[in-house]
């Protein structure tokens, strides 16, 4: 079994920062894709960036120029930086990396406040 646990969310204004962390642990030899998804209140959950074992990205065209994905392969950990936030950034977090199938993590709160 592979567990996911993520960290980082909260209440932050308009403009402001944050910074996401998921750590993936158990039975892992490798993780392909590693990525974060959002869903805001009576959405669809939408792919917000995902980061290859190569260091390959891609996001959501909404978040192009703000956020930034990363991951260190050591630590099976990968990252979100998110910075000029916006109250349409606000939804719950859910990291995810396919390793024997897709794994996902507990999800984390980001509240943007106008």
């Amino acid at each position: 079994q592979v567990q996911l646990v993520e960290s980082g969310g909260g209440l932050v204004q308009t403009g402001g920062s944050l910074r996401l962390s998921c750590a993936a642990s158990g039975s892992i030899f490798s993780i392909n894709l590693m990525g974060w998804y959002r869903q805001a209140p009576g959405k669809q959950r939408e792919l917000v960036a995902r980061i290859t074992s190569g260091g390959s990205t891609n996001y959501v065209d909404s978040v192009k120029g703000r956020f930034t994905i990363s991951r260190e392969n050591t630590k099976n950990t990968v990252y979100l930086e998110m910075s000029s936030l916006k109250p349409e950034d606000t939804a719950v977090y859910y990291c995810y990396a396919d390793v024997y199938t897709r794994y996902w993590g507990q999800g984390t709160q980001v509240t943007v406040s106008s």
